[in-house]
């Protein structure tokens, strides 16, 4: 048996998970944290034998050779890995689809770092580390802002001095690329849509959001822009602001440039607004419970998110169905049915029962059979790197 190895990595941990390389489900996924640090563990869940973790000492080299070292133990052999994935957060306008990592591809993802500063230089340690440590191993890169290069110029530009486009590539790529494409995959195949004529509006809604507006397929506009800051409320992230709060924000406090970043990536959204929590099940019980920050934060939360989606129609003629996913969209019905409440103009119509089974007994809808469709379809980002993986290496040895 072969397999395809899932890779994410972050600077200071990774995540992975291995799927039978005919399998869309994984047999083993974990994490590795706290790397280089007295801290370091990892965590390796097994759908055989539960959940198992031990402590690391060292780095991602020594976490994946650990790694390697207790596959046995999962009557698992690295040797048994026929390619690896890899999350990379920017592809910038070079990627407009997954691609095997080689040398002139690895410096073209580095000419993205700019883009992406926390993230692709930790997603190039991963396949750095991996190369070295197994240099004839495959390996696949799978970009979060690839399914968003078929935006049109008039949704990808910001109306702005056009040598900053032209010099510096200021626009907006888009975000959460691989969990957009497999839902929106996922939708057409559960309606039965043409593959060239389907229009959809997607909601990914977890700490990060995101929502997107596909068209036959491609993805025609998105929220999340230059950076995922922009868009909708998230769990910490501010999305949309007006421009000249910096300005605002350096001239009456004396903040500087990246306090105000960090605020806005890290002590805004749902915190920032509820000062309570950015985890969306706390602040529904604590709304429950008659806390007005949590109450306020989930209103604004779903306004912002039912605006944007209407907004987003704009690319559209029609809407074949709206569909809800990540861990808010595809858990909380109460969010569900607030978004749709707020779009009753567009037709939707909940049916209460499937909204609180999360469509499970309908192959994903929530609304009633007189309503403009809305579904609820889990994502499976590993499920599509794996996917793409398995694809290109079956191409490369063809």
């Amino acid at each position: 048996m072969q397999y395809v190895l899932v890779f994410n990595s972050g600077s200071s941990s990774f995540k992975f998970s291995l799927f039978p390389i005919d399998s869309a489900s994984p047999v083993i996924n974990g994490l590795a944290e706290n790397l280089s640090t007295p801290e370091a563990s990892m965590k390796i869940v097994s759908t055989e034998s539960g959940t198992h973790r031990f402590d690391l000492d060292g780095g991602h080299k020594e976490a994946i050779a650990a790694l390697v070292e207790k596959l046995p133990e999962f009557n698992l052999a690295f040797e048994d890995v026929a390619v690896v994935g890899h999350r990379v957060v920017h592809g910038g306008e070079t990627f407009s689809q997954s691609v095997m990592v080689n040398e002139h591809v690895l410096e073209d993802i580095e000419k993205c770092n700019s883009l992406a500063p926390l993230h692709n230089p930790a997603n190039l340690l991963g396949i750095n580390v991996l190369s070295e440590l197994y240099p004839s191993l495959p390996q696949v890169a799978v970009f979060d802002t690839a399914f968003h290069q078929t935006l049109p110029e008039k949704a990808y530009l910001y109306a702005i001095p056009y040598q900053l486009y032209r010099e510096q590539g200021v626009r907006r790529y888009g975000f959460h690329g691989t969990s957009h494409r497999y839902v929106s995959e996922e939708a057409i195949q559960r309606l039965g849509l043409v593959a060239g004529d389907n229009q959809l509006l997607i909601a990914h809604m977890g700490n990060g959001c995101s929502a997107t507006a596909v068209r036959d397929g491609q993805s025609v506009d998105t929220t999340m822009g230059l950076t995922p800051l922009e868009g909708l409320v998230m769990g910490t992230r501010s999305g949309d602001v007006d421009p000249s709060l910096h300005q605002f924000l350096q001239n009456n406090l004396g903040w500087s440039l990246q306090k105000i970043t960090d605020v806005l990536n890290r002590e805004s959204g749902l915190l920032g607004i509820s000062e309570l929590s950015n985890d969306m099940r706390t602040l529904i019980q604590a709304s429950e419970e008659g806390h007005k920050g949590a109450k306020l934060a989930i209103e604004v939360f779903c306004f912002r998110l039912a605006r944007q989606l209407a907004a987003l129609s704009a690319s559209l003629n029609r809407i074949d169905a709206l569909i809800f996913t990540g861990g808010i969209g595809e858990n909380n019905a109460a969010i569900r049915r607030k978004v749709m409440q707020q779009m009753s103009l567009f037709g939707f119509k909940v049916d209460a029962e499937l909204n609180e089974q999360h469509g499970k007994s309908t192959n994903g809808r929530i609304t009633m059979e007189t309503s403009t469709c809305a579904m609820v379809i889990p994502t499976d980002e590993e499920a599509m790197i794996a996917r793409d993986a398995r694809r290109l290496l079956e191409e490369n040895n063809a």
